[in-house]
């Protein structure tokens, strides 16, 4: 097998007509059902998302544009087809098409019906369909919208010439907006009184309307609002500023505020962006970040380094990837960010710009031990504890993880959570104990922490003195982040971010936790049949139209191959050049999951030609996790071929 492949595009060459669209029902259609014959005449992206996934909400972003520009010939259909069990509820999904403010039909997959008649294999996929209802393209992950803007162009010129082509308006409905002072709230924070004219005020990113809110103590009077309630980027005062899907807020340590100008931090998602909001005028100023998500730059990916950062760099060009939380670490002396976008935690210093890799190698999972070896995914929730130790809710691995400074050593471990396909809602011994993608953690006055138990809809309990999870409150919408609330008698209990219920919510702290067993569940995919003994691994890439493979230092293809449990692989894990692998697996284990990174790098330039000085370079990437059973039948599968840009064919 060759580890590269040399073709132009990324159409398919054989005919392959398109399997129907199967669901449970349909959203951003007014309530009409569609079909493919109803979307006969129109090119059609099948999206393959699940809302948990941060790598499909970049597409969700890669796509509007697209869209835009071809909102006459193209009509995009948003599969749906859940990973956790709380995303096949059909009211969580109605929010997600809210929240992320889809402007296309999505089709709700829960029994993964056409994920598999389509071969979907990852979270995102994108298929394309001719106005025929033929496929011409298969795509795994994200960064392809070059590629599928040449393609649709080509399509329309062709469909075009043969009468085929439909213009007009396409199927999309859009659903009411939610009303009240927040829109799918993400985080908050209690500000100092000096904020609030000596009362307790607390400020809220209000996600979906792109701004923060700085409300009374009664948690839904606002005060005022910094930024717009439409997405943009805008540096600026309260007024003219703008923010995508604000997350995460810290507060700046009080020494340093006067030097710095500014009081609070916010992690700005979707601007993939750090920006600094001085509250006494209102003014935002961006801090770090380009604009530009970060998967990996050029030279790291010739180098096959991903936690490449220019030391010393302006912090205005570095790329960041979804930031959506942060705390401020006296042990680190720095911001601690959630990079969720790449798996990884990052540190900020406010007082030089400088960014770097803190933790985290970029491989998602769920990994301890040194921080540059550890793995994470997704973390979506900070905590500084009072021992400095810091504290994450890791949502993808449903996991509760601890970060400790020893001696100058930074080392992370798991509190709850055993991997990326287990999740439920079980209390007792951390060994047993499961949570359902969780997004916040704080600190409890008696040292233990409470967790904001997403997909769940509860507030937990986990006790670090005696291993114990246990559930403070249950009957949440979707909690997204909970606070400590100190009283004046010196109590406190838990201010509850509700994302899906539009409101922060106060809940007392119960003396006695509740033990729930709901039981342990896994991921339902249908799992990849092997024969056993040697498998050989190809993931196969063409660049699109336009571009060719940047070979100006050697292979610029990458395989990253691991397991779980490790010794599944005897010989062929690890990292190399290349896009194709032997792997000697291990005739004692007949089940586990393969973990998957492919890359490769592509420069604006035709083939046999010179990639042109100072041209566009682009980094396309997929990860994939795929359970395996091993089955010893010779008639199972031998050779696994991934398409990380193409056609698996």
């Amino acid at each position: 097998m060759s580890n590269t492949h040399s073709a132009e595009n990324i159409r398919q060459t054989t005919r392959v007509r398109a399997s129907e669209l199967v669901g449970r029902n349909w959203l951003n259609t007014g309530g009409k059902q569609l079909s493919l014959e109803s979307l006969r005449g129109k090119i059609v992206i099948l999206d393959f998302w699940t809302f948990c996934c941060m790598n499909c909400l970049h597409v969700l972003d890669e796509l509007r544009p697209l869209e835009e520009e071809f909102s006459d010939v193209l009509v995009t259909v948003g599969v749906h087809s859940p990973k956790f069990e709380h995303e096949a509820d059909p009211d969580a999904l109605a929010a997600a098409v809210d929240r992320y403010d889809i402007t296309h039909p999505v089709l709700d997959d829960p029994n993964l019906e056409t994920w598999q008649a389509y071969t979907a294999r990852a979270w995102p996929t994108l298929v394309v369909l001719d106005p025929e209802g033929y496929i011409v393209a298969h795509l795994s992950g994200e960064g392809h919208v070059q590629g599928l803007i040449s393609l649709v162009r080509e399509l329309v010129e062709e469909h075009d010439a043969k009468g085929t082509l439909h213009r007009g308006d396409g199927p999309y409905v859009p659903r009411p907006k939610p009303e009240g002072t927040f829109a799918f709230p993400g985080k908050a924070l209690e500000l100092p009184a000096e904020f609030g004219d000596g009362q307790k005020t607390f400020v809220v990113t209000d996600t979906a309307r792109h701004r923060l809110v700085q409300v009374a103590e009664d948690l839904t009077s606002p005060l005022r609002t910094i930024g717009g309630t439409t997405k943009g980027y805008t540096d600026g005062d309260a007024e003219s500023a703008r923010f995508n899907e604000p997350q995460g807020v810290a507060l700046v340590p009080e020494n340093l505020r006067e030097q710095l100008g500014y009081d609070l931090v916010v992690a700005d998602s979707v601007n993939h962006r750090l920006r600094g909001v001085n509250l006494s005028t209102g003014e935002v100023t961006t801090l770090a970040g380009s604009g530009v998500q970060r998967l990996i730059d050029a030279e790291s990916a010739r180098l096959g380094d991903s936690n490449f950062i220019v030391e010393g760099a302006d912090p205005l060009t570095v790329s960041l990837s979804s930031p959506w939380d942060l705390v401020w670490s006296r042990e680190a002396d720095a911001f601690i960010v959630a990079m969720a976008g790449t798996h990884q935690l990052f540190s900020f210093d406010p007082r030089n710009g400088q960014v770097r890799v803190f933790a985290g190698t970029g491989a998602e999972g769920l990994k301890d031990g040194v921080a540059d070896e550890s793995w994470f995914a997704q973390t979506s929730g900070l905590a500084e504890a009072t021992d400095g130790s810091l504290w994450a809710a890791d949502s993808e691995t449903s996991a509760l993880r601890r970060i400790s400074f020893t001696d100058g050593a930074v080392q992370v471990e798991s509190a709850v959570g055993i991997g990326l396909f287990d999740f439920g809602f079980v209390d007792g011994q951390r060994a047993d104990a499961r949570m359902q993608h969780c997004l916040g953690v704080t600190q409890l006055p008696d040292g233990s922490l409470a967790v904001a138990d997403t997909y769940n809809g509860a507030i937990r309990r986990f006790d670090p003195a005696t291993g114990e999870l246990g559930t403070v409150a249950r009957g949440l919408a979707e909690p997204s982040d909970v606070l400590v609330e100190t009283l004046e008698d010196g109590s406190s209990r838990l201010i509850v971010v509700e994302a899906n219920a539009h409101e922060l919510t106060r809940v007392a702290i119960p003396e006695k936790m509740q033990q729930v067993d709901e039981g342990a569940s896994q991921v339902t995919r249908p799992s990849t049949r092997l024969t056993g003994g040697t498998l050989n691994f190809e993931s196969r890439f063409t660049a699109p139209k336009g571009q060719k493979l940047d070979t100006r230092w050697g292979d610029p293809t990458q395989l990253k191959i691991s397991s779980t449990p490790e010794n599944f692989i005897l010989e062929g894990a690890g990292t190399s050049q290349g896009l194709t692998r032997a792997l000697v697996l291990n005739p004692e284990i007949t089940e586990a999951v393969l973990h998957i990174t492919a890359r490769a790098a592509a420069c604006d330039g035709e083939p046999g030609g010179e990639i042109p000085d100072h041209a566009a370079c682009h980094l396309y990437q997929q990860d994939w996790g795929i359970p395996v059973v091993v089955t010893g039948n010779p008639e199972d599968e031998q050779d696994l071929i991934l398409g990380l840009r193409g056609v698996n064919a």
